[in-house]
């Protein structure tokens, strides 16, 4: 059997080591990607969490009842993804119960599943009445139902806005077969929350936060003829989202805090250690607020005559 002439033996080496190639990147392409496969843990905590955590006490806890924290955008995903799927997460409600609960400062009453509730309180009270159906448990508890807790204030609002794609943009270079590029979207989500008296009715404080969700892209390429015919093309990529839903929560986090230091400020609720007016946090919290005032009229900021804000009195004021 005749040997190959060197021009076959040149391409068929050429094929095997591209095959060789396409066999190896192909590897790599179906590596699994580190840290997808972890276990459930807990929700990751917002810096507005932690400042949360970190208030001073309260001479009094606040009994807070939240009817709904519903999705007011309207807003749905964009058409390649889902025509149905909402762009937030619809349980805004229990992200605002447990930002309440974190803070040390609220005592959140059961409201959005009050119907569960009353009937669960009905069975009780059956049982009660007829030990002899109910066992042991349940005979001992006639007449020893207490009333449900009365909230103070309750808390209403939602998230009022979505934006998508406040701002693009991306760079790349390629030089000698080598290129980079980047890409870079942010979307934007509004809170509105506000404290309601529940005895006069009355707005106490409101406040809205906005917190951006930033996503972006890498890609590398790498493109060279290692010889006359042959080209080399290698591709990558990266692309990171910032979860929406952890935007809503640091969004919802924040409007308790910025809700509870204007209750301070304004003596609707107070301190159990005076002191603790000089804290850090709070006087961050307040700056915050002084900052965003600096865009009000000098009157507006005032008040008649220059006078400084009234403080809070009434039942609010004794909380």
């Amino acid at each position: 059997m005749s040997a190959l002439p060197i021009p076959a033996r040149a391409r068929r080496a050429r094929l095997c080591l591209a095959a060789l190639a396409a066999l190896t990147l192909s590897a790599c392409a179906l590596q699994k990607p580190a840290n997808v496969s972890n276990g459930a843990r807990l929700t990751p905590a917002t810096p507005s969490t932690v400042d949360l955590m970190r208030l001073p006490p309260p001479q009094r806890k606040i009994v807070a009842a939240v009817y709904g924290f519903r999705d007011e955008t309207g807003q749905y995903k964009p058409s390649p993804d889902s025509s149905f799927s909402t762009a937030v997460t619809q349980g805004a409600a229990s992200m605002l119960m447990k930002a309440l609960k974190d803070s040390g400062w609220y005592v959140p009453v059961e409201r959005e599943g009050l119907q569960s509730l009353l009937t669960e309180r009905r069975v009780l009270r059956a049982v009660g009445e007829h030990p002899q159906g109910g066992g042991q448990q349940g005979g001992g508890q006639q007449g020893q139902v207490p009333n449900l807790l009365p909230a103070t204030i309750i808390l209403e609002g939602g998230v009022i806005a979505y934006d998508s794609n406040t701002r693009t943009g991306g760079l790349g270079a390629q030089f000698l077969g080598i290129g980079l590029s980047t890409q870079y979207s942010v979307d934007q989500v509004t809170v509105n929350l506000r404290a309601v008296d529940v005895l006069s009715g009355a707005i106490l404080n409101s406040v809205s936060t906005t917190k951006t969700i930033y996503s972006y892209e890498i890609h590398p390429s790498y493109f060279r003829f290692v010889n006359y015919y042959d080209l080399l093309e290698v591709e990558g990529g990266y692309t990171h989202n910032e979860p929406a839903q952890l935007a809503v929560k640091e969004a919802i986090d924040a409007a308790v805090m910025h809700l509870t230091v204007q209750g301070i400020k304004d003596n609707q609720w107070r301190l159990k250690n005076p002191g603790d007016w000089n804290d850090p946090l709070i006087q961050r919290y307040l700056d915050a607020e002084k900052d965003y005032t600096l865009t009000v009229t000098p009157r507006q900021a005032a008040g008649p005559a220059g006078a400084a804000p009234a403080q809070g009195d009434g039942h609010a004021a004794t909380l």
